[in-house]
């Protein structure tokens, strides 16, 4: 199976020029932790990732508000990626390799498409037992894929 089969369709990403405010806000409405920051340029391509843990960590040790720290001084650069034509085998062993829950999906242009994310490939009988106990964490590596179409903002 294709990472492209288990992707969800409609991410928003923010633009490395905008403040830990936007990416905030976006996280808030979306009801997420981790948002693709893309290319000012308009190409879409992406040029990192900011989770919802960056934010808080440079509010703080910076002692400045959101407003006032732009993405790109906060932003990890060089996320760990994967494409929308790669096996989801492939993407579980990248998060497990690199410890991470989450990977943006990229097209073969490096434009972001969706947001692959660990636990989403759980069978939803499982997913309601979990919810039932309360519990938000995914299995232990039924990593898989939550994703979204083309994030280059307007």
């Amino acid at each position: 199976m294709k990472v492209e089969q288990l992707m969800t369709r409609n991410i928003e990403a923010c633009k490395a020029h905008e403040t830990l405010n936007r990416a905030a806000q976006i996280m808030w409405e979306r009801d997420c932790g981790f948002i693709p920051v893309i290319a000012s340029n308009g190409d879409g391509a992406l040029i990192g990732v900011i989770t919802d843990r960056d934010i808080a960590m440079a509010t703080y040790i910076q002692g400045k508000p959101p407003l006032a720290i732009p993405l790109s001084r906060v932003m990890s650069r060089k996320p760990i990626c994967c494409h929308v034509e790669d096996d989801i085998a492939q993407a579980e062993a990248l998060m497990r390799t690199n410890q991470v829950r989450r990977l943006p999906v990229v097209d073969l242009s490096r434009s972001t498409t969706s947001l692959a994310k660990s636990g989403a490939r759980r069978e939803p009988a499982e997913r309601g037992r979990s919810a039932a106990k309360g519990s938000r964490r995914p299995s232990p590596l039924s990593a898989s894929l939550v994703s979204s179409a083309r994030a280059a903002r307007q």
